[in-house]
């Protein structure tokens, strides 16, 4: 698990960007407007664009860009102009600390 921030320092609304390594996509992490915590890819799918500085509203996310639509719980777009999901990872809240376990990428080599 990667350690993100404290749950205090992400107010309900907002994201976070955080980068894990070279060969992993950004991961944008959210306090959803239901209190939950919630992490996907930074990238939307229809175009080059930070979901972290997308607009929250409820438990979706919209794409500054375009503004396509995505829910948090589950990656899927919920309008156009994105058609693919985001990938979804993890996320826990240990002792008032958020982290997030990144999803294995399904390109990746073993």
């Amino acid at each position: 698990m990667i350690p993100v921030c404290r749950i205090d320092d992400l107010p309900e609304g907002e994201a976070v960007r955080i980068t894990v390594d070279d060969h992993t996509p950004a991961i944008a992490v959210f306090h959803a407007e239901d209190g939950g915590f919630y992490a996907v890819d930074d990238l939307c799918s229809h175009q080059d664009a930070s979901l972290s500085e997308g607009y929250v509203e409820g438990c979706f996310v919209e794409c500054p860009l375009h503004a396509a639509l995505f829910d948090l719980r589950t990656g899927a777009p919920t309008c156009l102009p994105a058609r693919r999901p985001v990938r979804t990872h993890e996320v826990a809240v240990v002792d008032g600390f958020l982290y997030v376990r990144p999803a294995v990428r399904e390109d990746a080599v073993a």
